[in-house]
């Protein structure tokens, strides 16, 4: 202001207190703060460079009520999510863009990878959180189910299966079968269920992917059980699914590093995902 006058106005302080604030400055210091010329006050270069680093102070102690702020309410946080393929396909993205909505500022990196990728980038805390329909195991790892898949039957409208309105397992069979290739994240708990079933496939065509597997029916190429979240996500003209009776349920699994906490972002996320799960299990194929 140029003066101890308007400063203790601007302050709304007294000013001899103004003065007296000064002189103690400049004593501590040892240094001049103010010239004084002709009643008026000028900051000296020292006052100036000690200034700019008293803003530097200022504006470090804003920033850190910022980013306090900010993670409070998600602004400054990511999210890295990895996901299995069947689950990358609808049941991720939906999650994710509800987590978005409520987190506008929150960056968020997801990735479709092999388990054997999925475990590695978690372990090595590159990654946050999986949410995988294969079981993953790893002891540095915590995995939680938090909703299930099923199978069902896919086929061709056209095919004469499709016109009976009912599942028969014995008249699938000796059709031709889409089969997987080991390899795929569903081989392991499809072939165990089969074996279980006492079913032997020879299959026409081998695929590595449930949506793989709801192409190729899609083109004729035979019929395929494939997992409900494949068969929600393809919804190709000439498709048809059927429910199969007493069909299994498995896990789909959310996987953590058991030695790094979720963010509050990360364990909304979570319920995101199984709010999306149960909502799935209630809806009927079209």
């Amino acid at each position: 202001t140029g003066s101890t006058v308007d400063a203790a106005r601007l302050l709304h302080v007294s000013q001899p207190g103004i003065s007296r604030l000064i002189r103690h400055l400049e004593i501590r210091l040892g240094v001049a703060l103010f010239e004084r010329r002709k009643g008026r006050l000028l900051a000296t270069p020292e006052a100036q460079t000690l200034y700019a680093e008293i803003e530097g102070v200022y504006r470090g102690v804003q920033h850190v009520q910022d980013v306090a702020s900010h993670l409070r309410f998600g602004g400054h946080e990511s999210l890295r999510v990895l996901a299995s393929p069947n689950t990358a396909l609808e049941l991720v993205p939906q999650s994710i863009a509800k987590l978005v909505e409520r987190y506008a500022q929150a960056r968020i990196n997801f990735e479709t990878l092999p388990a054997r990728e999925i475990v590695k980038l978690l372990v090595a805390e590159e990654a946050q959180l999986a949410i995988s329909s294969a079981p993953l195991d790893h002891p540095s790892l915590t995995v939680r189910d938090i909703g299930s898949w099923t199978l069902v039957c896919a086929l061709p409208q056209t095919h004469p299966l499709a016109q009976t309105g009912a599942f028969d397992m014995a008249k699938v069979l000796k059709e031709r079968l889409i089969a997987y290739s080991p390899q795929a994240p569903q081989s392991q708990v499809i072939d165990g269920w089969l074996r279980d079933q006492c079913i032997e496939v020879r299959p026409a065509v081998q695929v590595r992917s449930g949506y793989a597997a709801c192409a190729m029916a899609a083109a004729g190429a035979g019929i395929a059980f494939v997992d409900d979240l494949s068969a929600r996500a393809h919804k190709p003209d000439g498709l048809k699914f059927m429910p199969i009776p007493e069909a299994p349920r498995f896990p789909i699994y959310c996987v953590v590093n058991s030695h790094r906490p979720l963010s509050s972002m990360g364990a909304e996320f979570l319920t995101i995902v199984a709010a999306r799960l149960r909502a799935l299990q209630h809806k009927a194929f079209d």
